[in-house]
């Protein structure tokens, strides 16, 4: 650790515990990027591709397509700007965030995986992780940088996670959705630019299961961190701050309610998917959601509302003693606007859910929720009394290092240890949030995750503990 007594320093220096950073991320500038490009012999997929040096869109088109696009958010302050964009500087200065090991992902090429060029999507995904290795490379014991991942279809990501294997990424950036065209013929009117959102699981336009399983097969853990500035109410043409805010929550819970409805968890018990910077709200909501919905309309629940149960002729009796607009209809033509009783299903019939218990047990596992140091609501994902079966809804500690909401370097770990002064978590608490729910959610998947990092001891003694 550096000697630099920053006030994180003093908090980790006070833990007896190392701190993983679920989601750290450095600057990718993209002329940078682009020149690795060309002296690779393929400066031919700039030109064709959304992920441009400089983007070539007017200020009035990108508007139009996403609302105001981003502005100023990297570091203001020098140092901190040239630690987070170059990678030995990172690696030096990351004692003084009171971190011992970050998980890495990028700020621009995040952009990457969501190209509509088959080919620039899948050589651009590949060279970049390539160049990650070739730059973090020599500081892999404190940095596991993720590997994009592209999903437009399951072929392609499967070779993703299996290149980036074998050039030594451990982590998959994955994108939280694939824009789809609408079928137009199928809907039966025109709408044309119209895109639809597959999440993989529920509607998805394909199986994704072969997907799944190389991951656990590689011991891969995936990651979601896309944009939902440009969804629905997320367009304001004038306000980055209204886009902004919740976007992120919007995208994990589509993905993760897509997944557990769609059965993936309880297929592949054993996957892990990081649902990165919406904070840990959106899943102690969408798990108490999936309970609650799950007790009225799942499983044998759903028959409690089928309108074959209702008795018309005790309904005619009723509405003619009572008289008034009612009377005027027969309770067989008032009926028949609740639907056929044929129509009735179970929605969780996919997750195989048949007890709360099974939402727990597919749910809790499964998703991890990153949550920044500063988020007060991370207490909601260790109270046993809010969440259904005293579940813990597992909450990883997410600093944000390198963008405009963490203004100083050194102080996301002081913050995050403001939770325990201000009463929100005590210290085994903490301990959870800093440490170990990271290590269940990557070595979970890969025991030999750690192996040869900063903290291989440390994560060896929780793996084999369970604690």
């Amino acid at each position: 650790m550096t000697q630099v007594m920053s006030k994180s320093v003093r908090v980790r220096e006070g833990l007896g515990h190392p701190v993983v950073d679920a989601d750290g991320h450095y600057i990718d500038l993209r002329g940078v990027f682009a020149s690795y490009v060309r002296d690779h012999g393929r400066g031919d997929l700039l030109d064709r591709s959304s992920f441009r040096t400089v983007p070539g869109e007017s200020r009035e088109e990108q508007v139009a397509r996403i609302g105001i696009p981003g502005f100023w958010i990297a570091p203001g302050e020098t140092r901190y700007f040239a630690t987070v964009t170059v990678p030995s500087l990172y690696y030096e200065r990351l004692g003084e965030a009171g971190v011992d090991f970050a998980i890495l992902f990028p700020t621009n090429a995040v952009r990457i995986v969501h190209d509509d060029d088959d080919e620039c999507r899948a050589e651009l995904c590949r060279l970049f992780n390539e160049r990650l290795v070739e730059d973090y490379g020599p500081f892999f014991d404190r940095f596991a940088p993720a590997a994009l991942i592209p999903m437009h279809t399951p072929a392609e990501a499967v070779a993703g996670l299996e290149h980036a294997s074998s050039i030594g990424l451990k982590v998959g950036l994955i994108p939280a959705f694939v824009k789809r065209p609408i079928d137009e013929q199928a809907v039966g009117f025109a709408m044309t630019g119209s895109r639809r959102i597959d999440t993989y699981g529920i509607d998805s336009e394909f199986d994704y299961d072969t997907v799944w399983a190389k991951a656990i097969e590689l011991g891969m853990a995936l990651a979601c961190h896309s944009t939902g500035m440009g969804f629905t109410e997320r367009a304001s043409p004038t306000n980055y701050m209204y886009n902004h805010m919740g976007h992120f929550a919007a995208t994990g819970e589509a993905v993760a309610k897509s997944l557990f409805l769609g059965g993936v968890t309880r297929r592949f018990p054993a996957l892990r998917i990081a649902l990165l910077e919406g904070g840990v709200a959106g899943g102690v909501r969408l798990y108490g959601d999936l309970v609650g919905h799950w007790k009225k309309r799942g499983g044998p629940f759903i028959q409690r509302l089928n309108p074959a149960n209702l008795d018309l002729a005790e309904l005619d009796r009723i509405f003619q003693a009572q008289g008034g607009r009612l009377a005027q209809f027969t309770a067989e033509q008032l009926v028949a606007e609740l639907g056929s009783p044929a129509e009735g299903r179970d929605d969780f019939e996919l997750s195989g859910v048949q007890s709360v218990e099974d939402i727990r047990d597919q749910f809790c596992p499964n998703f991890y929720w990153g949550c920044e140091a500063d988020d007060p609501l991370v207490g909601f994902a260790f109270d046993q009394r809010v969440n259904p079966l005293g579940a813990k809804i597992p909450a990883v500690f997410s600093s944000d290092l390198a963008h405009w909401d963490v203004p100083e370097f050194d102080e996301p770990l002081a913050e995050a240890y403001e939770l325990v002064e201000h009463g929100v978590l005590d210290e085994g608490q903490l301990r959870e949030f800093v440490f170990t729910n990271a290590v269940n959610l990557y070595a979970g998947m890969n025991p030999r995750f750690f192996e040869g990092t900063a903290i291989e001891r440390e994560t060896a003694a929780v793996l084999a503990t369970g604690q």
